[in-house]
This record gives structure tokens, sequence and C-alpha cells, in this order.
């Protein structure tokens, strides 16, 4: 009788730290390659947290393996997933305030989207996460610009009768009202669509500008300079609960990380920016350059089209959109 109490109490034991193991483990899951920065930001985290040596470890799947890129959000909020790196934008469907996380003109370059992160702005999207059990752990923003087949585009008289693909509904209800025609399709598509005469003009991340070649098929590149009209919101998102159901070591160790992948993100994103003209002028192309001017002109079109539609699909939009404009 003894012997099968010992017997039962070493079952559970083992039992026990089976489960502790379990808790040890974070599953992050994101859509990109190893050599991509947003992993990179993700890999700092979990490198911080096992030096930490407080009895936890981030496992990453990359290169969409756990889930598929734009069906993270919900996993994440269930506590079927643990930490994404994530386009807050594509949960747009769930909170439609987070459309305004990808909409042309409220970012100006980096150094405005690191001010963005750290305003009441930010604060009323995060009481939205938290709704949703979702947290941010790191904050960051990519780039991107315009690129040209035959002419280079700056101003909305630029893009005028062009057939253009845009990164995003915003976007292309901003080009529309400049007269574009437009093409909808993933970012991957568009080397093909240049090639074969269907597109005259493209809106992207500069990342994708070189990963898929696009300094290949055209005459002219507006990059993300001192100002840039495409800027994306793509934070690490942590499962709220699952932050609070950590020990106070182990959530000490996971905001050391999150705080030197934040820095990381910021250098590393205007570094991207930077490499991408270095590309396009080494192919050939054209470097244009949008004024502060110009940018004024796209947010007024913006204004008429973009923000209205945001504004009118959105209970509290209008204070969101008035948050967002009012930091400097």
């Amino acid at each position: 009788m003894t012997r099968n109490v010992l017997m039962a109490s070493a079952a559970a034991a083992v039992l026990g730290l089976a489960g502790m193991a379990g808790a040890t483990e974070l599953r992050l899951s994101h859509q990109w390659s190893n050599n991509d920065v947003r992993h990179k930001v993700a890999q700092i985290v979990a490198d911080e947290v096992a030096a930490a040596d407080v009895d936890l470890e981030i496992k990453i799947f990359g290169g969409k393996s756990l889930f598929k890129p734009r069906e993270q959000y919900k996993p994440l909020s269930r506590g079927q997933l643990d930490m994404t790196v994530f386009p807050l934008s594509y949960a747009g469907g769930q909170q439609p305030a987070y459309n305004l996380t990808l909409m042309p003109g409220l970012v100006k370059n980096h150094d405005h989207a690191a001010r963005l992160s750290d305003s009441p702005f930010m604060e009323a999207l995060e009481a939205k996460m938290a709704e949703d059990d979702v947290m941010v752990l790191v904050h960051g923003y990519l780039a991107g610009g315009f690129a040209g087949k035959d002419k280079c585009i700056t101003k909305p008289e630029d893009v005028a009768g062009l057939q253009t693909r845009a990164a995003g509904k915003a976007f292309e209800q901003m080009l529309a009202g400049a007269g574009a025609s437009i093409a909808s399709m993933a970012s991957s598509e568009i080397y093909n669509a240049m090639q074969t005469g269907v597109l005259n003009a493209a809106n992207t991340s500069s990342s994708s500008f070189v990963s898929y070649r696009i300094y290949e098929q055209v005459a002219c590149y507006t990059p993300a300079g001192e100002v840039a009209l495409w800027f994306m919101y793509q934070p690490l998102l942590m499962n709220k609960s699952t932050f609070e159901g950590l020990t106070e070591e182990q959530q000490a160790a996971v905001l050391a990380g999150a705080e030197k992948a934040e820095a990381f993100y910021l250098e590393e994103a205007k570094k991207e920016d930077a490499a991408s003209v270095d590309v396009f002028r080494e192919a050939g192309v054209e470097i244009a350059e949008m004024s502060q001017e110009d940018f004024e002109s796209w947010r007024a079109v913006a204004q008429e089209t973009s923000y209205k539609a945001f504004v009118e699909q959105v209970p509290d939009g209008q204070d969101l959109l008035d948050m967002a404009l009012a930091v400097q």
C-alpha cells in the first residue's frame, strides 16, 4: 500500500514537473525569414530571456510555419499562441481602429513613428488590445516608398492615369482619389505585373522593393527619406494573461529583452531605407525625393479619401485620428 502511494506521489511529481516545463516554453510566431529584421527583433527577446536564466524559453516559429500571416491575432488573443511579430492592420477586421496603423501621411519619418508609439494615441490602441487580452512588448514601424516604371512619383499628380499597386486599403483609397487606377496584388506579384505592363507604379515597403528585385523593372524610386507616406506598425505582441502568469523574474527578463529589441528595431528600420536607396542607385535607377510640400499634398488627398472613410466606419475614429495627428 505504502509502495503504491509512493509510486502515485512520484507520478504526480513527474506530471507536475512536466506541467512546469510546458509553462516555461512560450511559442512565438511570425511570417518572415530568419534574415528579416522582424525575426531578429524576436530573436533578441528570446536570447535575452535565455541569458537571464529564469526557467523560460521562447521558441520561434518563423516563415509562417505555425499560423498563416493574417491569422495570428485571434489565436494570440485566445491564448493559443503566446507571442507574434505582426502587422497590426492585419487585424483591422477584428478591431477597425487598427487600420490607423497603416494610414497614409500619419507618420512622417522613423523618429516621428517612435513618438507616436509613446503617445496617448498608442495608449488608446493598447487599451483596445487589452480588451482582446493582447499587449505590446516591442513597438516598431517599417517604412516604404514609391517606384515608377517610366517616371518618378513624388506628388499626387504623378499617379494620375497610372495603373498602381498600393499597400493597404487606405492607400488604395488615397491613390484612387489622386486619379490612379488601382491593381490589388501581393508585393510578391509586383515584378511580373511591371514586366508584363500590367502595372506602371507601385507602393510597398523598402525591404520588399529590394527582396523582390523591383529595381530591375523601374526607372525611378522614391524612398522613405526625411518624409515618407508609407509606414506600417509591426509590433511584437504577447498574450496579456500569459505575461501576467509569469514570475516577476520572468516578466523582468521579457521586458528587458523587449527594451533592447525596440532600440535595435528603430535603428535597423532606418538602415533598411538607406540600404534600399543604395541597391536601386547601383542598378541605375533614378532616385527621387519627396518634399514636405509633396507630403502635405498627399495628406490633403488622404483627408478627403482614406481619413474620411475611416471616420465614417469607426465609431471613435475621429478621436483616434485627432490623437494621431496631434503627435508632432
